[in-house]
């Protein structure tokens, strides 16, 4: 009975987990055997004083390892034509720091992939087994970023993109990022899946502009106190 139940909740959240868009992101180490690093959209902003950030590893990830001996770490989130790299590093069986991927190590160690534009380099303060995952959380040190950057995004199976809203006419609101490849079935070796999918799209769907309703415009508009986490309340007045 209880097995069945586990079965029907994970399976209800990898559907729901696939209709949510997510930024895609690479974490990499320093490990005692070299460089290690992994795909994820677990990603996600905690805590604004002390700038803390919130990611998830399985358990039974080749790289987990190296995640509980580590003390620092990097993310790198990733832009819209990155798709290949995020493949890279979500592949089995693979050399990721093997060429095309170009990277080179921070003074402190810490493996950079120098195509990423936006990077935060975190030291970890807590870690913990939750569930079969590896809960950590991360305190960013030092960072670079790209404000000008289209993000990667990862939605029901494919990569795409996600623009403002301005005042270009709907149909140019949406651009597809250029051949994206399906991810399919393949899963990340070592860490979080994609956004719970495991079946190809197809083409990668690109991920419009959503339309704001009445309210929401009011909010973006004017509001300066809002409700909710660290990202929505990291919104300019104009919703930018």
């Amino acid at each position: 009975m209880g097995g069945n139940s586990d079965d029907a909740g994970a399976e209800a959240m990898r559907q729901a987990f696939r209709r949510h868009a997510a930024g895609v992101t690479i974490v990499t180490m320093s490990g005692p055997r070299g460089p290690v690093g992994f795909t994820a959209t677990s990603v996600a902003s905690l805590s604004e004083r002390p700038p803390l950030l919130a990611l998830a590893l399985s358990v039974r990830s080749s790289i987990a390892p190296t995640l509980r001996a580590a003390d620092t770490l990097l993310v790198h989130l990733l832009s819209r034509d990155q798709q290949e790299l995020a493949a890279r590093f979500a592949a089995l069986g693979v050399d990721r720091f093997a060429a095309p991927t170009r990277w080179r190590r921070l003074g402190t160690g810490e493996p950079l992939l120098l195509d990423a534009t936006t990077w935060l380099r975190c030291r970890i303060r807590d870690r913990s087994a939750t569930g079969d995952h590896w809960l950590v959380v991360a305190e960013i040190l030092e960072s670079q970023v790209d404000p000008t950057a289209e993000p990667l995004v990862y939605h029901d199976g494919g990569y795409g993109t996600v623009l403002k809203s301005d005042d270009r006419p709907a149909a140019s609101a949406a651009k597809p990022v250029g051949t994206a490849r399906p991810v399919g079935t393949a899963k990340p070796a070592g860490g979080t899946k994609p956004a719970g999918g495991t079946k190809a799209s197809g083409t990668a769907k690109p991920v419009g502009t959503a339309k704001a309703s009445g309210r929401a415009k009011a909010v973006e508009r004017g509001a300066k106190a809002v409700e909710g986490d660290l990202g929505i309340r990291g919104r300019s007045p104009s919703g930018s």
